[in-house]
């Protein structure tokens, strides 16, 4: 089996810019059934995207997309990043081209985002990765990208202590995990799996030692070369590639 996770990684991870190798592959993992996609930001150079030029929400890829083939650049791949308000802006921390649009968010409440600890995802030039959110407040990385989102599933290699194992919630579920300073890896399951479920696919499927959960049931992914392109909409922020 470690032989199989090792040929997939090394399949997944391949940079966009060696050739054919598309970055998202199908993987099964543990009875569910998930697509995975593998960055190197040496080469890829991932952005965050929620409002466009007019100050308006994206609030799908489509509409990103054209945003974007209007500029002389193609979609190759995006996904829901973050959650979001009723205006489809971030809950929480969020940081565009250098720019913080949003504070982070320490407050305590209900729903996933304060299943704490929650964590942010960021992209720093060449680098990436995924922080639980008072590690982050420490780091003080100098982020060009970072969107903040929780529950983290994988926190320096343990399950989020609050995921049990038999939990009955079951729903379509996205995230990110780094595998290190320059490559991250994104998910999201093809049906409904639990929180443990998933965090077990990225601690022990992927190797990722921290990971976030980015959303749940309108998790959408956006992979033309695969023939992907989900429909679900309204969208908040979200995580792209455009060349």
């Amino acid at each position: 089996m470690l032989r199989a996770l090792l040929v997939f990684l090394a399949l997944c991870l391949i940079p966009a810019a060696a050739g054919a190798e598309a970055p998202c592959k199908p993987m099964a993992y543990a009875g569910a059934s998930y697509t995975v996609c593998g960055f190197d930001l040496r080469q890829d150079r991932l952005a965050l995207f929620n409002l466009d030029a007019r100050g308006q929400p994206y609030g799908s890829f489509a509409a990103l997309a054209e945003a974007l083939r209007d500029s002389a650049k193609s979609l190759t791949f995006a996904m829901n990043a973050g959650m979001f308000d009723e205006a489809l802006k971030p809950v929480g921390l969020y940081v565009e081209a250098g720019r913080q649009l949003k504070k982070l968010n320490r407050r305590d409440g209900g729903g996933n985002f304060h299943l704490k600890p929650n964590g942010v995802f960021y992209i720093a030039g060449e680098r990436a990765g995924v922080m639980e959110t008072e590690a982050y407040v420490k780091a003080a990385p100098k982020a060009d990208y970072a969107t903040q989102s929780g529950p983290m599933l994988v926190i320096d290699g343990a399950i989020h202590p609050k995921f049990s194992a038999d939990g009955t919630s079951y729903k379509l579920r996205n995230g990110v995990g780094s595998l290190d300073d320059h490559r991250v890896v994104f998910a999201i399951s093809n049906g409904p799996v639990s929180f443990y479920d998933f965090a077990r696919l990225f601690r022990d499927g992927l190797a990722c030692r921290n990971a976030l959960f980015l959303d749940g049931s309108v998790s959408s992914l956006y992979a033309p070369e695969i023939g992907r392109g989900d429909a679900f909409s309204p969208l908040g922020p979200m995580v792209g590639l455009a060349k």
